[in-house]
Formats: structure tokens, C-alpha cells, sequence
């Protein structure tokens, strides 16, 4: 094998491998997160059916009266909260033990189980159960997929890193892809008028597929030479144990802190690297803490003000909110397989992560309803729709720059470290914007 050839992605086959697993990293959430409505309609009380049925709902949110019970009303927040605070959780853990743990048994293992927790998903459709116990249930489910979803993402991040930083696009655009495909199910459940049931059972079904679609590629992986010249490579240039004890026992004094000391100690290797990526890893961990503030918890609240209970007032929010969002956030994403400006050294890249603060306020001053406080200044429907653009677009672009550019700062023998850590506060982004959330829906 030798090295020209190796360098060469034959048919671009591990970058597709890389796009499947992405897509079936954040395919899970996105369904569970487009589900809304049939986990909404599973919560409702028996002695207010007739209530509910007269105030139409548009993804689990009150349109007309707002006669929602406690768990319905809060599921939303709640989901939010139980999938974001064990991806932190779990992203973090995995940063400090994936030298410990092998890496086929940190991707595979994690997609095996969040196989079975949907395939249970999936039968559970068919299951009547009472509120509160389907409430829990289902928040257990959150938490299981998004704790090893953490671990995959994370481990899935550290991968790439060992390979050409354009290998990191792929996993970025197929998780915005995977939240594109869930909301276009959704449309297309709407359109056909199928029963929630039948609706949710074919969304769990589908994503059942895409995981196993999943582990198929991943044990495909290792069989391809592309893949095989790039761990070689990143494993000579690693020193081996015995080496690193030689050097212990010499005690030589060298000019540079090897990586001999980072071996023995990791969480010091941990830190060190760090040093090196924290505007990457503090930009995106910004990017994701508005993403998430504001969308959904405050962007699925707002009201068609051109709409008069026609069939646009029905699909507003799935196309202007989750369809748009998700198709310019896959595009923004997919971009910087041709484009990666501004460059990893660039102040520019930190710059236009922070000004996307703006979003907040423009998106809580457009039509959310019910509002308490703040005033109406962007009431028409056009106005939401430019916004949710620019916010998507520059969400997915500007992520997947910073998610590229951390490993790329380090030496290759740290790259797949790096990527944990930028996965890690990619997580970080998601929780605190979780969080905020509640405060930023409050202030309207």
C-alpha cells in the first residue's frame, strides 16, 4: 500500500461513511424533537380531549386557549433539559476516559443501544399507557439516547480529527441533514393527515433504520485503505509505553514539554490541549448556547400574523420554524466542504460567533405568543422567515468551521483528544442554552 494511493478516498467512500454515521448521530433527537405532537396527544387528560380537540395545536403548542395540563405544557422544556444536561455529562466523561475505553466499543456499543431504546420506542406506540408514567418513560428514553449519544458524537468528533479536516464537514452535514429528513417526515405526516400514531410509529421505524445503516458503515470503516493509512500514520507517531518509561528514568531535561509527560498524565494532555483550542472551543460552544436558547423553546411560539386559520396557519411553524431552520442550517454545514473562510487563525471566525447574540432579541420582539412584557416590532411573517435564514445558515456554517478547525490546531497525535474537547463544549453550548431557555421564554 503505498502512500498515493492510501491518500486517496476511493469513490469518496469514507466520506459518505463519515456523512451516515453524522446523520445517525443526531437522527434520534431530531425525531424524538418532531415528535412533539404525538408525545403531547399521549399527556393530555381524558376529561379534556373534547377541550383540546376545539384548540388546535401546532407542535404541542396551544393555538387558540391554552387549556394544556402541567405535562403537557412543560414536555417541551423538559425534553430540552433531560437531552442536553447528560450530553454534557457524558461528552465530558468521554473526553477525559476515551484512551481508555477502545473506540469500536465507545461508537458501536452507543448505537447498539440507542437501537433498542427505539425499537422499544417504536412498541411502545402501540401500548396504551396512563400520562404520568408515559411522561417518565419517555424522559428516561431522552436521557439513555443522549447520554450515548454524547459518547458517540464525541467519539465520532475525536475520529475525524485524525483525518484531513475536511472529514469533519461530512459528520456536520449529515446531522443537519438528520434534522432536515425529521422535519419533512413531519410535513409529510400533515399532509397525508395519518393518525399520530401511525405518524410516530413510522418516524421511530425510520430511524431504526438509519442506526442500523450506521453500524453497517462503521465496521466498514476500518476496511478501507484511506482510513487505514491515516490511523498508521497517526499511530507512529505516538511513542510507545516502553519509550515513555525510558524517558521517565533518564529524566532528560528537554526544551519542550513532550508528548512523553502528556501520555503519562492525561488529564494534564487534557488541559495542555485545550490551551491551544479555546477560542475554537468557546465560539462554538456560543454558537450552540443561542441556537438552543431560542429554538425551539422561543421560535415555535410564534404566530402566523397573515394566516386566518387557513391551511398556512397549520404549516407555518413545520416549515418556516423546523424545515427552514434545518435546511439552512444542512446547507450552512455543507458549505464548508468548498468554503472555509475565515481561516482557523482569523480573529473574524470569534467575531461573528459573538455577534449572534443579536438573534435573541429579534426573534423575542417578533409575533411569540402568549407575551406578557415585551412588545410586537417584527409582526410580519416575512420578518420571522429572514431571521430564521441568516440564524440557521450561520449556526450550521460557522459550527462546522470552529468543529473543523480545533483538531487542526494541535499536533496530529492530539487530534483525536481536540476533537473530544470541541464535542465536549459543543455540548456545554447545547446545556446552557437549554437552560436559558426557560429564562428567554419567561421574558416575553
Amino acid at each position: 500500500m503505498t502512500a498515493i494511493n492510501a491518500q486517496r478516498d476511493k469513490y469518496n467512500a469514507v466520506w459518505i461513511i463519515f456523512f451516515i454515521l453524522g446523520l445517525g448521530t443526531l437522527l434520534p433527537w431530531n425525531f424524538f424533537m418532531t415528535a412533539t405532537m404525538y408525545f403531547t396527544s399521549r399527556l393530555k387528560d381524558p376529561s379534556t380531549d373534547g377541550v383540546n380537540a376545539v384548540n388546535s395545536t401546532v407542535n404541542g403548542t396551544a393555538v387558540v386557549g391554552d387549556t394544556r395540563n402541567v405535562l403537557e405544557s412543560k414536555f417541551n422544556n423538559v425534553m430540552t433539559l433531560c437531552a442536553m444536561v447528560p450530553l454534557l455529562i457524558f461528552t465530558c466523561l468521554n473526553s477525559f476516559i476515551h484512551q481508555r475505553i477502545p473506540q469500536k466499543l465507545r461508537i458501536s456499543g452507543s448505537l447498539t443501544v440507542i437501537l433498542v431504546v427505539f425499537l422499544m420506542t417504536a412498541v411502545l406506540v402501540k401500548v396504551d399507557m396512563a400520562p404520568l408514567p408515559f411522561f417518565s418513560l419517555t424522559m428516561i428514553k431522552i436521557v439513555c439516547i443522549n447520554s450515548f449519544g454524547a459518547i458517540l458524537q464525541s467519539s465520532l468528533f475525536g475520529l475525524a480529527g485524525m483525518l484531513p479536516a475536511s472529514y469533519t464537514t461530512p459528520i456536520m452535514s449529515g446531522q443537519g441533514l438528520a434534522g432536515t429528513f425529521a422535519a419533512f417526515s413531519m410535513i409529510c405526516a400533515l399532509a397525508t393527515g395519518a393518525e399520530l400514531q401511525d405518524s410516530a410509529f413510522g418516524y421511530f421505524i425510520t430511524a431504526c433504520v438509519v442506526i442500523l445503516m450506521a453500524i453497517v458503515s462503521y465496521f466498514a470503516l476500518p476496511k478501507m485503505e484511506f482510513f487505514q493509512y491515516y490511523t498508521e500514520s497517526n499511530r507512529s507517531r505516538t511513542p510507545t509505553d516502553e519509550e515513555n518509561k525510558l524517558d521517565l528514568l533518564k529524566k532528560e531535561k528537554r526544551p519542550v514539554v513532550g508528548l512523553t509527560e502528556e501520555e503519562v498524565k492525561p488529564v494534564v494532555s487534557v488541559f495542555a490541549i485545550f490551551k491551544q483550542i479555546w477560542v475554537m472551543a468557546m465560539s462554538v460552544c456560543l454558537i450552540f448556547t443561542i441556537t438552543i436558547g431560542t429554538f425551539p423553546a422561543v421560535t415555535v411560539d410564534v404566530k402566523s400574523t397573515i394566516a386566518n386559520n387557513g391551511s398556512w396557519d397549520t404549516y407555518f411553524i413545520p416549515v418556516s420554524c423546523f424545515l427552514l431552520f434545518n435546511v439552512m442550517d444542512w446547507v450552512g454545514r455543507s458549505l464548508t466542504a468548498v468554503c472555509m473562510w475565515p481561516g482557523k487563525d482569523s480573529i473574524w471566525l470569534p467575531i461573528l460567533c459573538a455577534l449572534r447574540v443579536v438573534f435573541v432579541p429579534l426573534f423575542m420582539l417578533c409575533n411569540v405568543q402568549p407575551r406578557h412584557y415585551l412588545p410586537v416590532w417584527f409582526g410580519h411573517d416575512a420578518w420571522y422567515i429572514i431571521f430564521i435564514i441568516v440564524f440557521a445558515f450561520s449556526n450550521g456554517y460557522l459550527a462546522s468551521l470552529c468543529m473543523c478547525f480545533g483538531p487542526k490546531k494541535v499536533a496530529q497525535h492530539e487530534a483525536e483528544t481536540a476533537g473530544a474537547i470541541m464535542a465536549f463544549f459543543l455540548s456545554l453550548g447545547l446545556a446552557l442554552g437549554a437552560a436559558l431557555s426557560f429564562a428567554f421564554r419567561t421574558m416575553i
